[in-house]
């Protein structure tokens, strides 16, 4: 245990953020530096659980209590080599997981749970700082080959891993950059996008190749590359937006949130989008639909451009502010109020688009919403009906839309190889039986077979897809380590 009395002592600290003002001005990330005495701190205040929930919360499997104890004693080198054994990227979960581990740590029951997110990354940024994370390529190669496709955090993982068992691995990007939804998805103030880079070069020191612009079902055939290789994973996301068919969806200024959020991201990067039409909220009344991380990155975002005003609305109704106490261990359904809300954002629930409007021209000048009451159908459904009354114009010259996604591409990659799909449209490739899909020799892991998700269960899913995958290429037991693998050899 770190500290008998840490948790008595110490009250839960995060980094200070920049003040508002500042921030708004540029693409930099939000917090200042914290002083590596306030961390050790932090971690004094974990309490080596006789049963540490914070393991089941983490989708990886992370063997937190041991790695707050290496920061507490100091030893950097010993909490980064317990942290790297199932996170193959802290560095990016340490800046944009939401940490369901902190929901199910035993000490929020009834206090403020351990920073573990702000452990985590202080870790990952030491080790790069001290020089522990460096390229460790196997000692040997099987001679197989692997092609990943889809350069998010499931196709980066699952590549990590495959080419640490020896296979040689190549990523396919269809983008101009690697990195997926953490480089187009992820706006710099959360994490920029060096940290992607840093990572990149450090996969390419131990043998990774990666291809950009190589749209696998495009410019490059799908069929012939299964052919040539001894495993594909498909690892592309889910892609395919959720619309809103109200009257005048056809209206100019309605965009999906990705197109909004990956053209400014390629802005930021200095990218030429000469051949792109503009989407930039800068003196525009701007309002998102989607109450989610998403719909709050187009906030923050938006206020970065200079928006006359941003106005983010919801159809669900407003969750409630504190945590039911029943609800520990489990993710709690309350409200969060993120950075980019601070900086500036009109927040409302329970409202309904009904239809969008628009001048003669056809461009969007405001949106009809009526506020709506949700209750329960005789069935026991969830329903809501129209509070009469309510209805209303809501000027917005940029609406966009972060309704969350549906689905992978379909077309291209996915309908040529001829893939089975489950009842939700996703790659069907059970993990049960090795994230195999229907055609030979082809898995699939991360938000195409599971659906839309959080970046440290794409991070999972990738791990575990290649330990089937090696499995799958040496008639063998794989020589990767599961979600228990650390735990258990530490307990050895």
């Amino acid at each position: 245990m770190a500290d008998p009395k840490g948790f008595l002592e110490t009250t839960r600290e995060l980094p200070a953020k920049r003040p508002v003002e500042e921030r708004k001005k540029d693409w930099k990330e939000l917090y200042e530096p914290m002083a590596e005495e306030k961390t050790i701190k932090q971690a004094s205040r974990c309490m080596d659980c006789g049963v540490p929930f914070c393991h089941s919360g983490c989708p990886l499997g992370n063997i937190i209590p041991e790695f707050n104890d290496a920061v507490y004693q100091e030893d950097w080198r010993e909490a980064w080599n317990i942290l790297s054994e199932t996170n193959n990227f802290p560095e990016f979960t340490g800046r944009i997981c939401p940490a369901p581990c902190e929901s199910a740590c035993v000490l929020g029951i009834n206090q403020p749970p351990v920073a573990i997110e702000h452990i985590e990354k202080s870790i990952a940024e030491e080790a790069f700082s001290r020089g522990y994370a460096r390229p460790n390529p196997p000692n040997s190669r099987t001679g197989k080959k692997v092609s990943v496709i889809g350069s998010g955090p499931a196709g980066l993982a699952a590549a990590a891993q495959l080419n640490k068992a020896g296979h040689t691995v190549t990523v396919y990007e269809r983008n101009t950059r690697i990195g997926g939804l953490l480089r187009y998805g992820i706006p710099d103030f959360k994490m920029e996008k060096t940290v992607i880079d840093r990572r990149v070069a450090l996969m390419e020191a131990e043998g990774i190749r990666f291809e950009v612009n190589a749209n696998v079902g495009g410019n490059v055939d799908a069929k012939q590359l299964v052919r040539e290789s001894d495993a594909v994973v498909l690892a592309g996301g889910s892609t395919i937006p959720r619309d809103i068919p109200s009257p005048g969806r056809e209206m100019k200024g309605i965009h999906f949130a990705m197109s909004f959020l990956e053209q400014n991201n390629k802005r930021v990067a200095g990218d030429d989008l000469s051949d792109q039409e503009e989407i930039h909220a800068k003196g525009k009344n701007v309002v998102v639909i989607g109450g989610g991380d998403t719909g709050a990155d187009c906030v923050g975002t938006s206020n970065r451009h200079g928006a006359a005003s941003v106005t983010q609305i919801e159809i669900m109704g407003k969750p409630p502010t504190e945590r039911n106490p029943d609800n520990w261990p489990n993710w709690p359904m309350i409200l969060r109020t993120s950075t980019s809300h601070e900086e500036g954002c009109e927040r409302e629930w329970a409202i309904l688009t009904e239809a969008f409007l628009g001048d003669e021209d056809g461009n969007l000048k405001a949106i009809k919403t009526v506020q709506i009451r949700w209750a329960k159908d005789a069935t026991g459904r969830n329903t809501f009906v129209k509070v009469p009354g309510t209805e209303r114009e809501l000027p917005c010259e940029l609406l966009l839309i972060a309704a969350g996604f549906m689905h992978p591409q379909h077309e291209g990659l996915l309908s040529k190889l001829g893939v089975g799909l489950d009842p939700r449209r996703n790659v069907a490739a059970d993990p049960q039986h090795g994230y195999q899909t229907s055609v030979p020799k082809v898995f699939a892991a991360g938000d195409m077979r599971r659906g839309q998700s959080l970046v440290v269960w794409a991070i999972s899913e990738g791990r575990e897809c290649a330990r089937s995958v090696d499995a799958f290429l040496t008639g063998g037991e794989s020589v990767l380590e599961g979600k228990d693998a650390g735990k258990m050899a530490l307990e050895v």
